[in-house]
């Protein structure tokens, strides 16, 4: 099963942070909440968070300074500022300094939810590998140029909807990797995902009867109980 992704929210209000932390933490992430740059360079010591909500109006080493040095540490780390500012100048700045994205105080907790996901969309997407333009799924081969599926004995192809084709590029870029349904939803399809929403599934199932030797019995695409489907490529 893969691991909830790590938010640290830089707040040195202790009742906004604990705000934050909880709410966060209600949406299954793993949230840390810290009240300055001393005590979040301290834990990006020991482990690299996926992102960071930090105040721009912290005492001392400002959020525009922890910025900087967070994007010099690491680019894939998602950064979003929080201000009390309405000055478009603290916004510029801080996209100026690495951050992803910024969202004004008091904060709207459904506009947080969805930034938080659409940064930690961005930055997943960019940590995707690159692949060969064929790769071997099940008994059949994607073909990334021509976006089709092809027969390795007869060279027949097979005809994939856009939908079909992004969902099986995605497992393509991740390997081995447990795959979150929401995820694979949201990126695959570019929207955002419905309550038990089961197109997800649904696709799962179709491509399965394309490309597993036995659907009922999966080997490429396989089911994680609990998070969501795995490409395991083939051995040989």
């Amino acid at each position: 099963m893969t691991e909830p992704a790590h938010i640290v929210v830089v707040e040195d209000e202790a009742t906004q942070r604990q705000l934050l932390v909880e709410y966060l933490s209600r949406q299954s992430f793993r949230v840390t909440g810290v009240d300055g740059g001393t005590a979040l360079r301290r834990l990006c010591e020991r482990e690299l968070p996926a992102l960071v909500m930090l105040d721009v109006g912290l005492p001392g080493e400002d959020g525009f300074a922890l910025a900087r040095w967070l994007r010099e540490k690491s680019g894939r780390i998602g950064i979003i500022m929080v201000t009390a500012a309405t000055d478009t100048v603290d916004r510029v700045v801080g996209l100026e300094t690495g951050a992803d994205d910024y969202i004004p105080k008091p904060v709207e907790l459904r506009e947080l939810l969805a930034r938080v996901k659409s940064v930690l969309r961005r930055s997943t997407g960019a940590a995707v590998i690159t692949v060969a333009p064929r790769v071997r799924m099940g008994r059949l081969v994607l073909d990334l140029d021509k976006r089709v599926l092809v027969d390795p004995d007869s060279g027949s192809e097979h005809a994939l909807t856009s939908s079909e084709f992004d969902l099986l590029k995605l497992f393509a870029e991740n390997p081995n990797r447990p795959l979150q349904r929401d995820w694979l939803l949201e990126t695959a399809a570019h929207r955002e995902m419905e309550a038990f929403d089961r197109a997800i599934d649904l696709r799962i199932t179709r491509l399965r009867r394309k490309i597993e030797t036995d659907p009922a019995h999966p080997d490429a695409i396989r089911t994680v109980r609990g998070v969501g489907y795995m490409f395991v490529p083939p051995k040989d």
